[in-house]
């Protein structure tokens, strides 16, 4: 039997429809205070405000909370398929420092995915347009769906 493929619409509504139900329960990025900006088929634009409580000892913003932002752009984009996907590896370079009060930017752009496995590559930057970090992920398909019983195109 041969699944059905979806149309530029069908695809964008399965991307949307997914992104909501993984925010619903991604505990992590609500404590973080991170916003959904836009989700497309392999693709996602996530905000975050540097709050207080997000500072190290130096008063930038912790590595661990911009890596966790550029993440989870990650995560929507790869499993805006509908399909439940994980990271296998991950890399980030920090570029310049965040500051408190300041959004940032994480957007995620699918750069090739084939079979079970896929390439994401991820810019942190404020709103001002400063790039903060460059993070790429590996991302690899496990079973089942992040809607289960949804119909979705291979």
């Amino acid at each position: 039997m041969t699944e059905h493929k979806l149309n530029p619409a069908e695809a964008q509504a399965l991307a949307e429809a997914t992104a909501e139900a993984m925010f619903s329960r991604d505990r992590a990025a609500q404590a973080l205070g991170i916003k959904i900006v836009r989700v497309q088929p392999g693709a996602s634009l996530l905000t975050m405000v540097v709050r207080g409580d997000m500072v190290n000892g130096h008063h930038i913003c912790h590595g661990g909370m911009i890596f966790s932002l550029a993440d989870t752009a990650f995560a929507y984009a790869c499993n805006s398929y509908n399909k439940t996907t994980v990271a296998s590896a991950c890399h980030i370079d920090f570029l310049a420092p965040a500051k408190e009060g300041e959004t940032l930017e994480a957007e995620a752009v699918e750069q090739s995915a084939a079979g079970r496995t896929g390439v994401y590559d991820i810019t942190v930057r404020t709103t001002h347009g400063k790039t903060i970090a460059l993070f790429r992920g590996k991302s690899y398909r496990i079973s089942g769906e992040v809607i289960a019983g949804l119909q979705q195109a291979d």
